[in-house]
């Protein structure tokens, strides 16, 4: 299931002196793809998908509390305290809507639910490491 993308309008960028809206990232690392090199971000880039999954203020640190474990909303909250409910509600809410996360009811009074990654969304884990020793080398 894709995520629906809320990104309007083009990023203006210049390479090579050229100026350039956008485009779809190619990197000699990355597998090649003749849809590389298109004047706007395509939905099915898979940059510009791992992007909008994780579009979105707190959302790693979202997918980062549930890295360590299962959590309810309650201890999400507790976990990111800066957070309001409905910022928390909303990111989950992206979160389960791309496939990243489950939303698991469980039996008993008072009703319980608990939040864990796919094994699709364990596959982030690396991507934010990633992420992280880049940021940190700048």
């Amino acid at each position: 299931m894709r995520c629906p993308s809320g990104r309007q309008g083009r990023n203006a960028a210049t390479l090579g002196g050229a100026f350039v809206t956008h485009q779809t990232v190619g990197h000699p690392g990355l597998p090649d793809d003749p849809r590389a090199a298109v004047a706007e971000p395509t939905p099915s880039c898979p940059v510009e998908i791992t992007l909008d999954v994780l579009r979105g203020r707190w959302m790693t640190l979202v997918v980062r509390e549930l890295l360590r474990e299962d959590r309810s909303f309650t201890e999400l909250r507790q976990a990111l305290p800066v957070l309001s409910d409905k910022v928390l509600a909303d990111r989950l809410a992206h979160l389960v809507q791309c496939g990243v996360v489950e939303r698991r009811r469980q039996a008993g009074w008072p009703p319980r639910t608990q939040y864990a990654l796919t094994p699709h969304g364990h596959r982030l884990g690396p991507v934010l490491q990633a992420l992280w020793d880049w940021g940190n080398d700048l």
